[in-house]
């Protein structure tokens, strides 16, 4: 079993209120659970108006499924032009660990 995580760190456009974040921030949790089956939420940042932090998880049995599904959201969040992506970190962690 294999559990990969990202963890987004965003900054966000014109946002001038928490209620304005929610409505920028709620669609892209809800599309990367949608498309992706993955485990999300906001997870920092939750009283700054212009910040964010996203982190999501997914659990395989695959390493090559595990990389390609976290791939496919990184570029999803990337592709966002409400979002500038500030950095993403990667995990990967085996039975090992």
């Amino acid at each position: 079993m294999y559990v990969g995580t990202l963890s987004f760190d965003l900054l966000l456009g014109d946002v001038r209120s928490l209620k304005e974040k929610r409505s920028v921030v709620r669609p892209i949790v809800a599309e990367l659970h949608r498309k992706f089956a993955v485990s999300v939420a906001e997870v920092g940042d939750q009283d700054v108006h212009r910040r964010v932090e996203i982190g999501l998880a997914v659990v395989s049995g695959d390493t090559g499924h595990l990389t390609d599904v976290l791939d496919r959201c990184e570029r999803m969040v990337a592709a966002r032009p409400e979002v500038e992506l500030l950095s993403v970190r990667r995990r990967l962690h085996g039975d090992e660990d």
